[in-house]
């Protein structure tokens, strides 16, 4: 486990790590801030980090990898508070100063969680605890779905599913490897709400369905390998 809140300043050496960093461009591990304004947004990628791989995140950095440097000592503080006051549980994390070219670069690293079971939320403004994660270059708030897949997953019992109708309806629906919405599954099926998040809940914690996020939205999606299984099988 890192230690909490560990700052370590003035590097003056190996700028050039930063610089390697920042040329690869943000990704699942990396993320770029141009400035701190708001701790809870912040809180957001460090939680999307610790329930994913971790990562880290770099301040002072522009979207398309530009150095402008912190602006203030208060962005570090702000990092705090997002990790201590916005974050539950606290998260915590390693931060490090750079100089490069003159400019102070604060990197900000988040370890991935020991316990895979164990989720992270932030604390929003409406006194909810959402949780997030990360995916490519991307924080995303999960859905009711992904929450109950998670629960089945990390459950000691066992997943069962019987395969009826619903169930077998569902499966030829994914045979042809499209990604569907909810509500377009709700409409295909002629379901209710409650019993589609629970099956694609049980698919996705056996590993036959995985879900798919998009700045458009979720959708749901057939695990490629489980293609010719299905095939194998009378789901039509």
């Amino acid at each position: 486990m890192a230690l909490r809140n560990t700052r370590v300043e003035g590097h003056n050496k190996n700028a050039e790590y930063i610089k390697l960093l920042i040329s690869e461009g943000e990704h699942q591990q990396l993320d770029f801030k141009f400035s701190i304004n708001d701790s809870r947004k912040i809180a957001r990628s460090l939680v999307a980090f610790a329930n994913t791989s971790g990562g880290r995140l770099l301040v002072g950095v522009k979207d398309n990898g530009a150095i402008a440097g912190v602006r203030s000592e208060e962005e570090f503080y702000m990092v705090e508070a997002a990790a201590n006051l916005y974050s539950k549980p606290s998260i915590d994390f390693v931060a490090n100063e750079w100089i490069v070219d003159t400019k102070k670069i604060l990197e900000i690293i988040v370890p991935r969680k020991n316990d895979d079971k164990l989720l992270y939320s932030v604390s929003e403004l409406n006194n909810k605890n959402l949780v997030y994660i990360r995916q490519n270059d991307c924080n995303y708030q999960v859905n009711i779905v992904w929450l109950k897949a998670h629960s089945l997953k990390f459950s000691e019992k066992n997943i069962n599913i019987q395969l009826k109708k619903d169930e077998l309806k569902l499966l030829s629906l994914m045979k042809n490897a499209e990604a569907y919405s909810f509500s377009r599954l709700r409409k295909l099926l002629s379901i209710n709400k409650y019993k589609l998040e629970n099956l694609l809940a049980k698919f996705i914690a056996i590993n036959i369905l995985e879900i798919v996020f998009t700045q458009q939205g979720i959708k749901y999606k057939l695990v490629e390998d489980m293609q010719d299984f299905l095939y194998q099988n009378h789901t039509s």
